[in-house]
């Protein structure tokens, strides 16, 4: 942490002349921050944990009323429940979207119009104001509601439930999670009391904290976190005042906001694999359902040789599982914890175990059980297992690739997503019209021109894959971060994080929908294969033809009458029939058979089978 963040942290912490043993082998320094408190102030430790002695301020209510969307602290165990804002989903099928929680906007909160036991009730309209001679600070203005992000220019995420997860109060309640989750694993190795954890666990819900707030006092430390541990240490002293000294014990903001981070991209992953799930088993159906449903295959946008619908639904579907394979991946090993303290060596935590007789316990036989290093792994492996995330083996402060590799996640994800798009998009067109997008009633009208339904779904998901690569790119440049701690590219990470977690997640969500509800209409396929009358077997035909009159021959020949088809119109086979180097050899029943289309699909039909049975 910076000189500025420990400033704005307010070093000290709060007594409790009732911690434990630990406590009782305190002297000197420690002994002295014992000493009661005055009535009516609030301890405020180092946000860095490692700042001088006890400083005491007035209490400010922190309280915050956006509780309808706070997610849930529960650890996010690989094994066990998840945590997080459990969004509401559209059961499979339905192609429906959930309605919006009205209740709650994005980076914004709601003031509270609950008394707050000091100056009466507040209102939105008019918030309670701290007279200028109590040397508190005033509360943030509320929030205009005209300058929330509603999602009025990112139609593909407003409403879809990737937005609940990512939202602001979702990272302050992931940021929360980080610190009681880091206290609890502290008081797994007997560094903090096991009340004071829990103390801190149950404190550490985002709707007792004032979001914006803490948004606004965050422009004078360039981070959230300093202010939020100040926020917390707050909440935990009017609980349960002996705890409040174990708030943030021994860490540093960027450990707190790159754990949050994690748990937030996992919350946000696992709703984005739930809509690829969905999808991908719908475009299994439609695989199979059309394995041998023939259309034009289309290369540089001309019609090339027959494939079949089932096997482009199967390729539409190995790009999701591509996908879904890559996120699960990064999901179960590549979204560490961040354990580094001030500089990458993690000494405040260490400092903090000594502080409280941790290394004073006899050593194990090989003489390293109380050991530094044996220490921070054990530290390590305990908020891990908190926080269900992963182990990382070295502080990642500068080290930046599990965002790289995040953000490279989520660009394959949408990129995926948006192939499906571009295809139904082409195959959609009027003078195509091979498929269409499900319809609803009032979906997809123009202001202009009565008579059009726009392929809207395709055309949401389209414009997430354009942007998320982009934004990814923004995210893997961060890898240049200067020193054990940068300052610019790892404060630019958060707000590329979040866009790329959900408009990914809203691409995914909205391309349930369509692959659920895709309308195929085989007689136009079919139709669409007779427009060129037989030319898109040009291919079979000279290879055919090259035993009867040669290789070379065989080209020029069907050369020469697809041209002349083309032109007149007349039937390829026909022309065929017509030319004296086939004459006796083939016959014309023969040619038109071999003319059809239809019959000419390779192995597409075993494609789709091996690719289903996958």
């Amino acid at each position: 942490m910076t000189a500025q963040e420990e400033r704005a942290a307010s070093p000290g912490g709060a007594a409790d002349p009732n911690a434990g043993a630990a406590r009782a082998r305190r002297t000197g320094p420690e002994a002295d921050r014992a000493a009661p408190r005055r009535p009516g102030t609030t301890p405020v430790p180092d946000a860095a944990s490692d700042g001088p002695g006890p400083v005491s301020r007035p209490a400010t209510d922190t309280r915050h009323t956006d509780a309808a969307t706070t997610p849930d602290t529960t650890p996010d165990r690989k094994d066990g429940p998840r945590s997080g804002a459990e969004p509401a989903h559209t059961p499979p099928g339905t192609g429906t979207t959930p309605a919006t929680d009205t209740r709650h906007t994005d980076a914004a909160t709601t003031p509270s119009t609950a008394p707050d036991g000091e100056g009466g009730p507040r209102s939105g309209a008019e918030p309670a104001r701290t007279p200028p001679d109590t040397g508190t600070t005033p509360a943030a203005e509320p929030v205009d509601p005209a300058l929330l992000d509603a999602g009025l220019l990112s139609p593909v995420r407003a409403g879809t439930p990737v937005e609940a997860v990512v939202c602001d109060t979702a990272w302050l309640q992931a940021l929360l999670d980080a610190e009681a989750a880091l206290a609890r694993a502290q008081a797994r190795l007997g560094v903090v009391p096991a009340a004071a954890a829990q103390a801190i666990t149950t404190a550490a819900r985002a709707e007792r904290l004032d979001l914006r707030q803490l948004a606004v006092a965050s422009r004078e430390t360039a981070n959230p976190v300093v202010g939020l541990v100040r926020a917390l240490t707050e909440v935990v002293a009017r609980d349960a005042p002996a705890a409040a000294e174990y708030v943030h014990r021994g860490s540093t903001s960027q450990d707190i906001l790159d754990t949050g981070a994690m748990l937030v991209a996992a919350r946000a992953l696992r709703v984005v694999r739930a809509d690829l799930g969905r999808s991908a088993a719908a475009l299994a159906t439609l695989a199979r359902d059309h394995r041998d449903t023939p259309m034009a295959g289309r290369t540089l946008a001309l019609q090339a040789v027959p494939t079949t619908f089932g096997l482009k639904a199967a390729g539409w579907r190995k790009l999701l599982l591509d996908a879904d394979r890559r996120l699960a991946r990064v999901l179960d090993e590549g979204l560490p914890v961040s354990l580094g303290g001030a500089a990458g060596t993690l000494s405040g935590y260490l400092e903090y175990a000594g502080v409280d007789g941790f290394f004073d316990a006899p050593r194990t036989g090989d003489g390293t059980g109380r050991a530094p290093g044996r220490y921070v792994d054990a530290l390590v492996r305990a908020f891990a297992d908190e926080t269900g995330l992963a182990p990382s083996d070295l502080p990642w402060h500068a080290l930046r690739t599990p965002l790289a590799d995040l953000a490279g996640a989520l660009a394959l994800t949408a990129g995926a997503l948006g192939k499906i798009a571009v295809d139904v998009q082409s195959l959609t067109r009027t003078e195509v019209g091979e498929v269409t997008e499900p319809a609803v009633e009032g979906r997809g009208g123009s202001s202009a021109m009565p008579h059009k339904r726009n392929p809207v779904l395709a055309t949401l998901i389209r414009s997430a894959a354009h942007q998320v690569p982009v934004i990814a790119a923004g995210l893997t440049q961060c890898l240049l971060a200067e020193d054990e701690r940068s300052a610019g590219a790892w404060h630019a990470e958060w707000q590329l994080l979040r866009e790329c977690l959900r408009l990914t997640g809203g691409a995914a969500h909205t391309a349930v929908e369509l692959t659920t509800g895709l309308v195929v209409r085989p007689e136009r396929m079919r139709e669409n294969l007779g427009l060129l009358g037989g030319l898109l077997v040009s291919e079979r035909l000279a290879a055919r033809l090259a035993p009867v009159v040669g290789k070379a021959a065989a080209r020029d020949l069907v050369g020469t009458a697809t041209a002349r088809a083309a032109a007149s119109g007349l039937p390829l086979h026909e022309l065929l029939a017509a030319d004296p180097r086939l004459a006796g050899a083939v016959g014309e029943k023969d040619l038109a058979a071999l003319c059809d289309p239809a019959d000419y699909t390779g192995a597409a039909a075993a494609l789709v089978d091996r690719a289903l049975s996958r």
